[in-house]
């Protein structure tokens, strides 16, 4: 059996499970690799791939292109990227692993943060010889927007809760029974976006959800208001963000997803001012990583014995 374990940026999905039980050939590969012709020149030998969250879209092109593929596991239960029915039809198993806990929550408060209190703009200073340049953006009564709230949202709540903050909710079928039990006050998506210090985005992506934050949306914001998005980069509309941020609509933005990843060394944003930029770490840690490759090493250990576990799609 041959394993392929793809875009391994930091070189450490060896490290984190047990490889060796499975009696397998297994390769990693730690740069992205976004032209078609090439991914499949490098994939064709591999039976098993093991693809990190989205990073490696697997259309029904890419995979009518890999006849020996017959294991696809993707890190988490969900992956927009990967085409399920081309996969049914090509007779390959797409199975997922557990999730990473609260790892994105706890980057967007490191990006909230950061923003707020200008951490990357001060630390430059610092090092380059300065001192105080700049004032902060005091949390404590100020209000959070919550843009979706399920699990990573409610999680995002109640830390604002617990540094004093008022905290707004929206989402297209959000109750307010449910806003209340997470600490927050269900409003209109006008309502937030116009009242909030600091609006943070925990949405699906979906066609309907695409711009979901857009010109108009970030002229409600005052110009005093941050944005935060660690959800998926498409929920903004980056042309407009750009606009706000150049023209000082509104204070800043911290970012952790965007349009296309890895986001390209000459992209506008790369210079943006007033920004705070991650490069799609909100799942990132050892802890998750250990998770995703555990279960992993788990999933096609089951699918050699003839008995797939975690199959995305069933259930």
């Amino acid at each position: 059996m041959k394993i392929a374990i793809l875009d391994d940026y930091q070189r450490v999905a060896l490290t984190c499970a047990n490889w060796d039980q499975l009696d397998a050939e297994v390769v990693t590969l730690a740069g992205h690799i976004a032209e078609t012709g090439n991914l499949i020149a490098e994939l064709r030998p591999f039976d098993v791939i093991v693809a990190m969250r989205e990073r490696t879209p697997f259309t029904a092109e890419r995979i009518g292109l890999l006849p020996n593929l017959r294991l696809l596991v993707t890190t988490g239960m969900r992956n927009a990227s990967i085409d399920l029915a081309a996969c049914a039809a090509a007779d390959v198993t797409v199975c997922g692993t557990r999730g990473s806990g609260g790892a994105t929550a706890e980057l967007t408060w490191a990006l909230i943060l950061a923003v707020t209190r200008h951490v990357a703009e001060e630390d430059a200073a610092v090092r380059s010889g300065g001192w105080q340049h700049t004032v902060g953006f005091g949390l404590r009564g100020r209000t959070l927007g919550v843009v979706g709230l399920g699990n990573i949202g409610r999680a995002v709540a109640a830390v604002g809760g617990a540094f004093g903050m008022e905290v707004l909710a929206w989402s297209q079928h959000l109750s307010p029974a449910a806003a209340a039990a997470a600490g927050a006050t269900a409003v209109t998506k006008d309502d937030l976006f116009s009242a909030s210090d600091v609006v943070t985005l925990h949405y699906k992506l979906s066609a309907r959800s695409a711009d979901l934050v857009g010109a108009r949306e970030l002229g409600l914001m005052k110009p005093t208001a941050y944005l935060v998005n660690t959800s998926r980069g498409p929920l903004v509309d980056q042309d407009a963000l750009l606009g706000a941020l150049r023209a000082g609509d509104i204070a800043g933005a911290g970012l952790d997803v965007y349009d296309e990843e890895p986001l390209p060394a000459s992209h506008p944003l790369r210079f943006a001012p007033r920004t705070v930029l991650t490069p799609h770490l909100g799942y990132v840690t050892d802890d998750g990583y250990r998770v995703f490759y555990r279960d992993a090493v788990e999933d096609i250990a089951a699918f050699a014995a003839g008995q797939p576990v975690r199959v995305v799609g069933e259930g």
